[in-house]
């Protein structure tokens, strides 16, 4: 990585941590805070960006990342917990390791039926926000919103359920070039709140 990449990474980073933006809105925002289109300068690949992220969290949030993100991880885990018959899977910022308070929580459905989601959380009266997320070329996915009470943070936090096809699980498990995985079921969640002790109640 090249010391612009590396600045550019930082910079990133910053907007990950301290404001709660996901990967792809914080490039946006660093691209334009910079004055630079995505195409004029090298960019930092999603890995360099998190390795910087993980630095940030490092020298800035040291004191009070670890708690938040095992709250977060405890109502992970609830929910997955809640909805076991659609297979989910905690993905994201809060799989990762590298969530604060500010990110909200995704799960990934892999449901034999599309609509199983929905009939999931109206049988159970809880109100939820549906909305449809683009993917370049791949079929659009619902997504399913809500917001809960998190005890543990004092304040609630964003839910957000993507629905995907049973058949859209094979592979996905498969570790990046890292070795890490992008995603896990509740048993792989449990073992790793465990492994690291940080199992905090929601």
């Amino acid at each position: 990585m090249t010391e612009q990449q590396r600045d550019i990474a930082q910079w990133v980073a910053r907007l990950v941590v301290d404001e709660g933006l996901d990967y792809g809105a914080a490039k946006k925002r660093a691209a334009k805070d910079l004055g630079n289109g995505r195409g004029s300068i090298p960019w930092p690949s999603n890995d360099d960006v998190e390795d910087a992220v993980r630095e940030h969290i490092a020298l800035f949030c040291a004191d009070t990342q670890a708690q938040e993100l095992a709250a977060l991880r405890a109502l992970a885990a609830h929910w997955m917990q809640r909805l076991a018959p659609l297979r989910p899977h905690l993905t994201g910022p809060v799989w990762r390791g590298t969530a604060t308070r500010l990110n909200d929580i995704h799960i990934e459905l892999y449901c034999d039926d599309a609509k199983q989601a929905e009939l999931t959380l109206l049988n159970e009266g809880i109100p939820f926000e549906t909305q449809c997320q683009a993917r370049p070329g791949q079929p659009a996915l619902d997504v399913l919103s809500l917001s809960c009470p998190c005890a543990a943070l004092g304040e609630s936090v964003g839910v957000h359920l993507w629905v995907l096809d049973h058949d859209d699980l094979r592979g996905g498990l498969k570790p990046d070039q890292r070795g890490r995985t992008q995603r896990g079921d509740l048993a792989a969640l449990n073992a790793l709140m465990a492994s690291l002790d940080k199992v905090t109640p929601a």
